[in-house]
């Protein structure tokens, strides 16, 4: 099937190394589908979390769809139920419970007419490891390029 990304959350491959990764279905109101769809949406500082054994997507901003008119009390950072098998969901709340890893969303993407979360365990990295990988960005973009030399 075609897949459009809508967002992506590039600052979670800064931060953190992703360890592995799963798709979860995203359960939206028909505004919110049309508002994502085009691109009004950030996962900037986004995460999930858990509430009665449901996962969901916290501190995810969905503009409001202007041409559905005024949405009275309506939260562009609510809680976003993501749709998993239970065991699926027992696997992530046994990663979550597990000292220094974190279940972060890495992108939202269309799958057909469906909108779709790539959910991934990431552990945090330290700040030697982002200089390292900066260092192998440069160095991979020069070989690229065809100016590389040998360093001293």
């Amino acid at each position: 099937m075609l897949q459009k990304v809508i967002a992506k959350n590039k600052k979670a491959y800064f931060d953190y190394e992703v360890m592995e990764t799963l798709e979860a279905g995203l359960v939206l109101t028909g505004p919110e589908v049309k508002s994502a769809k085009k691109g009004q949406m950030s996962l900037k500082g986004a995460f999930v979390s858990f509430h009665n054994n449901k996962a969901g997507l916290s501190s995810t901003h969905i503009s409001r769809y202007k041409p559905a008119g005024k949405l009275l009390d309506y939260d562009p950072e609510r809680w976003r139920e993501l749709l998993l098998h239970k065991k699926q969901i027992a696997y992530l709340q046994g990663k979550f419970s597990q000292k220094g890893l974190t279940i972060l969303p890495l992108s939202v993407y269309t799958s057909g007419r469906l909108v779709k979360a790539q959910i991934g365990v990431c552990r945090g990295k330290k700040l030697y490891d982002k200089r390292q990988d900066l260092k192998k960005k440069a160095i991979d973009k020069e070989i690229k390029q065809g100016v590389f030399w040998p360093r001293q």
